[in-house]
Order: structure tokens, then C-alpha cells, then sequence
């Protein structure tokens, strides 16, 4: 879909990206982490070996906002910790 949306709106100076979360501990996954069967199931595939946090968006959508990006469209920045990558 970046891609798409990259090509389609160059032509207006619009920049698409996205950033993909993986496991992220918040007020909505807590039940979900919290339990210890799919904790010892998901937590050894994370290759980091600990849940994500809201803190550690904010380099990318610094980055993202910032005129460091000027050149940077249509990607996806995954950030999950290693988990897709095991």
C-alpha cells in the first residue's frame, strides 16, 4: 500500500510511510501479556526478549515528521523487536 500511495501522491509533495507495530505492552495487551501460556509462547520468538513500549516509536516518528525524511517515501518501518524476522 506504501507504495501505491508513494507514487500517487509524489506529484503533490506528499511523502506516505508507515510504521508497523509488533508487540507492544499498553493498557489494551496487558490481559494478553499477562498470561503466562502465551508469554512463554511469543516472548522467546522477539529476538530482543522483551515487549515493545510506546517509547520506542518515538526516534521513528521523529525522524518521520522531521525534514530528515525529505527523501524518504513509500516504506514500512516494522518495528517489532526481531519477532517477524525469527
Amino acid at each position: 500500500m506504501m507504495y501505491g500511495l508513494a507514487v500517487e501522491f509524489a506529484c503533490y509533495k506528499i511523502r506516505t510511510n508507515a510504521i508497523q507495530p509488533g508487540w507492544i505492552d499498553t493498557a489494551m495487551t496487558d490481559g494478553l501479556f499477562h498470561n503466562e501460556k502465551f508469554a512463554q509462547a511469543a516472548l522467546p520468538r522477539v529476538s530482543l526478549r522483551r515487549w515493545g513500549t510506546a517509547g520506542d516509536f518515538g526516534g521513528i516518528a521523529v525522524y518521520l515528521a522531521s525534514d530528515a525524511s525529505a527523501y524518504h517515501t513509500g516504506d514500512t518501518f516494522l518495528i517489532d523487536g526481531g519477532y517477524a524476522r525469527f
